[in-house]
Order: C-alpha cells, then structure tokens, then sequence
C-alpha cells in the first residue's frame, strides 16, 4: 500500500497536529509542576496560595466574592478557577501582612492587578472601566 494523494496529506496533517497537542499540553503540565515545586522555605507558590486563601477565608464577605467573580470574566473558563485561586491568594497575602480585618474592595483591587501578568493589565484596565471603578488610586500598581 502506498501513500499518496489526499491520505498522505490526511496523515501528514494529523501527524503535525498530534505533535503540536502532545507539546502544548506538555508545556503547560511543566509549567504545573514548576509550580508545584518546593522552594528554599519547603513550600511551593501553589502552597502559599491555599495557605493564604485557607487563612483569610472568614474575612471574605459576599460583596467582595461576587467582585472577585466579575473581576475574573474575562478569562477564559477553562483557567478561571486557577486565576481566581491565584488572586484570591495574592489578595489573602495583603491581607495577612496587613492585618484586615476584613476583605474590602480596596483589597480586592489591589490584589487583582498584582496577580495579574503585565501583559494582562489592558483587559484588566477595560474590565476596570467596565464596572465603573477608578483606577488612578491604583496606577503605582501597574
């Protein structure tokens, strides 16, 4: 049997494709596991943010869980949960070192545009606007 005409295109194509699945999703398990990695205090990033988020859990109030909710629409659903575990951490750290008494939305912000990749800060900024929040207070932050 040889190949040749649309079936070794099919082939070539699906070879190509599979190639390009098995390196995405490889780039992404190694990216998780370079999280999950203990550092030089035997805990990894993705400890310290269930370790934040676990500590102020009784500070966060229904106001504040719906903001962080809106605040993280815009990314796709697929990685939702991880960046509102990822700002939910970065938001519980301010809170512990500044010892809140509760979550507030001035918190919530903060901790938002800090989590946030740098290459992420026009979409947060549209999101910003979007719900009618100023960011000016907020322009050391990004």
């Amino acid at each position: 049997m040889q190949l040749d005409g649309w079936f070794l295109y099919f082939i070539l194509f699906w070879v190509v494709f599979l190639m390009a699945s098995f390196a995405i999703g490889g780039f992404f398990m190694f990216r998780k596991f370079l999280k999950r990695f203990p550092k030089e205090d035997g805990k990894s990033d993705m400890d310290w943010e269930e370790y934040y988020v676990n500590e102020t859990l009784h500070l966060w109030h229904d106001p504040e869980k719906k903001m962080l909710n809106e605040l993280v629409t815009p990314v796709p659903e697929l990685f939702r949960d991880v960046a509102k575990q990822k700002i939910a951490g970065k938001i519980g750290e301010l809170a512990l070192k500044e010892k809140a008494p509760s979550i507030s939305e001035e918190l919530v912000i903060r901790g938002y545009i800090m989590a946030t990749p740098k290459r992420d800060h026009k979409f947060l900024r549209k999101k910003l606007d979007d719900m009618k929040i100023d960011a000016a207070p907020y322009e050391h932050l990004f």
